[in-house]
């Protein structure tokens, strides 16, 4: 690289640090806002791209049509994106919630083998409100 290409390389890159600073309280109200469930939460970490809306359901308990409206929802919120995959497509979560402080309940043993969570049906509490 020409002298040139590093400070340009190195403008950047405070910009980005600038930047990342001045979105992190926007991103966490929005996250906050948006996640104000449990059930969503977990959702939302869960979707690191790795898994299908089938792993997620199995998991948190929670409708896949829920779960595939979560995603449509979250990535016209620009708080993640879609990527394809064999046989479909998958949400990815551009945030890690533990990054802002945003608590994640854990996910015990008997959740990830198929039971249900007992925070109640998202569909309930969606309707309520």
């Amino acid at each position: 690289m020409n002298p040139q290409d590093n400070e340009q390389t190195e403008l950047l890159r405070e910009i980005l640090k600038w930047t990342r600073f001045a979105g992190i309280k926007g991103v966490k109200e929005q996250l906050e806002m948006t996640l104000d469930t449990d059930p969503k939460r977990i959702v939302y970490q869960l979707s690191d791209g790795s898994k299908t809306i089938a792993d997620v359901k199995k998991i948190t308990g929670v409708s896949a049509g829920a779960i595939s409206g979560y995603w449509k929802k979250w990535v016209m919120q620009g708080l993640g994106e879609k990527t394809s995959v064999k046989g479909g497509e998958r949400f990815i979560r551009a945030f890690d919630l533990e990054d802002f402080g945003i608590s994640v309940p854990e996910i015990s043993l008997e959740k990830e083998s198929g039971e249900k969570m007992k925070e109640g049906s998202i569909e309930e509490s969606e309707a309520s409100k």
